[in-house]
């Protein structure tokens, strides 16, 4: 059996997974490929091969009876309708980060899918597939290092464009850290706090960066986050965990130390692209697995939720610069399955 997946979305992030998933990933394939702009689509099925079907509406793609699951791959502010018409439809549906970009969007597609009375929907946070947060949780999961007390970490970035916004330091950039560090310590956010420093000479004009971000947890876990986007000097994702009895680092891509012209380096990555591109494999390949099973695996719908509600909370902050409470009403049983 194959997954004959409809993508609906052929921007570079889709154009990137049409070649993955024809290329590298087993058991799957695109058949169907879909962009509002007729010229996108036709890029999209040139990618995937002969005989892809080329759609201008999300409805006619996922409903082609070709088809048994859907990637999509929109902007953000698109996903809702089309991630909703698959569930509908009764096909799995891998949604690319965010699963919405509001709460109110995200908590529709929860209810749809709900309503369903299946597991349909996985989002796209890559981190959970990453060797060196799994690396983490492996050992945390012994037990021997103790409880989880405090995570420091940091998103850098060597830039970004000008149409980036102080709120997108949350909803584009520590959300990976939103979702991916409540799964590795297994608990929830309680209240978050955004905390202003001096803001860098580099940031373009409004844009308030570096950024410290406070998060607890239920369980009393404080991580510390920065997010600095116009570090200057690379990608560079660290994560620290201060247990009971001992600390623990995630391990960064290798890459030889040299001894050159008076110096000793050690390159760091240049973007996320390369820091994260096997996560994207193993991530694809996971839900392809989970799919032709008939469940779900990475991140739920609900988890994509609660990541916009505690994003919400995070941008608030940056206004107020109080703690603000992460505030869900609770997992629904249907979500603990």
């Amino acid at each position: 059996m194959s997954l004959n997946i409809a993508l609906i979305g052929c921007g570079m992030i889709g154009r990137e997974h049409i070649e993955r998933i024809q290329n590298r990933i087993k058991d799957a394939k695109i058949v169907a490929v879909c962009d509002v702009f007729e010229e996108g689509a036709k890029k999209g099925a040139a990618i995937a091969g002969e005989g892809t079907k080329v759609y201008t509406d999300f409805n006619e793609a996922i409903n082609d009876p070709d088809v048994n699951a859907v990637v999509v791959t929109t902007p953000g502010a698109f996903h809702k309708d089309p991630v909703i018409a698959a569930i509908k439809a009764g096909k799995p549906v891998f949604s690319e980060k965010p699963l919405a970009n509001t709460a109110a969007d995200c908590k529709e597609i929860v209810d749809a899918e709900m309503a369903s009375g299946k597991h349909l929907v996985q989002v796209g946070f890559m981190r959970r597939y990453d060797r060196g947060y799994n690396q983490l949780k492996a050992l945390l999961d012994e037990g021997k290092f103790g409880a989880p007390m405090v995570i420091k970490c940091t998103h850098r970035a060597d830039g970004v464009a000008e149409d980036y916004t102080t709120a997108m330091a949350v909803t584009d950039t520590a959300i990976h850290e939103i979702d991916v560090l409540p799964w590795l310590v297994d608990d929830e956010w309680d209240e978050v706090q955004c905390i202003m420093p001096k803001t860098s000479s580099k940031a373009h004009e409004g844009l308030k960066d570096p950024q410290i971000m406070i998060l607890k947890t239920k369980g009393g876990i404080v991580t510390v986050l920065e997010v600095n986007v116009n570090c200057g000097f690379g990608y560079d994702i660290n994560c620290e965990v201060v247990c009971e009895n001992g600390v623990m680092n995630l391990p960064c891509p290798s890459f030889p130390t040299v001894r050159f012209d008076h110096n000793v380096s050690t390159k760091i990555e240049d973007n996320w692209i390369l820091r994260f591109i096997d996560s994207y494999d193993v991530e694809i390949q996971d839900w392809v697995n989970h799919a032709l099973e008939g469940k779900t695996g990475g991140s739920s719908a609900w988890d994509g939720y609660v990541a916009s509600i505690t994003a919400d909370a995070l941008v608030k902050s940056q206004t107020t610069g109080a703690a603000e409470k992460v505030i869900t009403g609770g997992t629904p049983d249907f979500y603990k399955k």
